[in-house]
């Protein structure tokens, strides 16, 4: 099959974006049915006005997407300036469908396309979620439970403005996207940005997010106990860079969570986590390191290689958390340098997310990268 076509433009002028991002795809001499964008924040607020004039330049119908404080192409991470990227080509009209913004209730997607997922094996969706919206996270969990053969990747919306998606129409809210048939070939592999400090330990007491006792110990002490004494010194700090990893069930490769430790009460022992947890769970502490992340994307990326085999890649979307990129690997688009150096110069679009979606879970510091071939 064909590459993929990509389409950048460095322009906060509607009519320059529009000619310069589709350049690439009119003069391929291809025909695409389906267009992925990307565009900074600094844009978000002409994405209604951009989306259908593309639609009309290019003939291409469909389109899926959103915002982010920064964005990818291939090999560069754009940040604090006006940028669009798209990524065009042309997908058997059978092996997709499109993911209208949803909440909790799945049905406005689902009962439509009752007879196209009946039988359906092999479903890859890449999706967009509002991050200030309540029920995100359940609209995530609604799409896994109508959908429990399916595999899920993108990511939450981050913008300083409007947190628009683009999912045929531009629209704000929920969760939207677009979910692919095994007629499209999609592998998709995801990287840590944090490591494990300690072993996991049993939550013996909880009350929603707060982390009472830990193994029959109040939990501040265990945690003190794992991240070593200089660390515990500070605990304040410490929170910049030292958080809670909750196991995924079922994970074959001891796979984990991220979220944030949001306070400690020192008298009674008590963690707060940027999560609900539940008594019989597991947690285990971990530490964002440069080093250990580059280890871990070199890791995924060989991973890719050796899932890819004698494949051809298309193109790929790449999401990634805002605290990775300039944050973790440096100023000088470093993590999207490791990808196009280990993968090769493929077509790559995506952006840097409030949250990425993996599978079936909602993580945080974790690249997530899904090649067409």
């Amino acid at each position: 099959m064909e590459p993929l076509i990509l389409g950048t433009s460095p322009s906060g002028e509607i009519d320059r974006i529009v000619d310069e991002c589709l350049e690439p795809v009119l003069s391929s001499g291809q025909r695409p049915n389906l267009g992925f964008i990307y565009a900074t924040d600094h844009l978000a607020s002409r994405l209604p006005q951009l989306v259908p004039r593309l639609r009309e330049r290019s003939g291409i119908r469909h389109w899926v997407g959103t915002v982010g404080v920064g964005i990818c192409t291939t090999g560069c991470e754009h940040y604090d300036a006006p940028a669009t990227a798209i990524l065009a080509g042309r997908f058997p009209s059978e092996g997709f469908r499109i993911i209208p913004s949803l909440g909790a209730d799945t049905r406005p997607f689902v009962e439509p396309h009752r007879t196209w997922l009946h039988g359906q094996r092999g479903l890859v969706g890449i999706v967009h979620g509002d991050p200030t919206v309540a029920d995100t996270p359940q609209a995530l969990e609604g799409l896994n439970r109508a959908l429990p053969e399916a595999f899920f990747a993108g990511g939450l919306t981050s913008s300083a403005g409007t947190q628009y998606q683009v999912a045929g129409e531009v629209g704000s809210g929920g969760l939207s996207g677009v979910l692919f048939s095994s007629r499209v070939p999609i592998t998709v592999t995801h990287t840590q940005g944090c490591t494990p400090i300690g072993c996991e330990r049993v939550i013996t007491r909880a009350q929603r997010n707060v982390l009472i006792e830990l193994e029959g110990r109040p939990a501040l002490e265990v945690l003190k106990e794992d991240i070593g004494e200089v660390l515990s010194k500070d605990l304040q700090r410490a929170a910049g860079y030292i958080f809670a990893g909750l196991p995924v069930p079922d994970s074959r490769s001891g796979d984990y969570v991220v979220r944030n430790l949001l306070g400690f009460d020192a008298t009674r022992g008590l963690v707060a986590i940027g999560e609900e947890v539940s008594e019989g769970q597991s947690v285990l502490f971990c530490r964002r390191a440069g080093n250990s992340a580059r280890d871990d994307l070199l890791r995924m990326l060989a991973q890719t290689r050796r899932r890819l085999g004698d494949l051809r890649p298309r193109g790929a979307l790449y999401f990634s958390c805002l605290a990775r990129g300039r944050h973790q690997f440096g100023e000088h688009s470093e993590e999207l340098g490791m990808i196009r150096d280990e993968l090769g110069p493929l077509p790559l679009i995506g952006f840097f997310a409030n949250g990425e979606i993996y599978h079936h879970w909602l993580y945080g510091y974790t690249g997530v990268l899904a090649v067409f071939s």
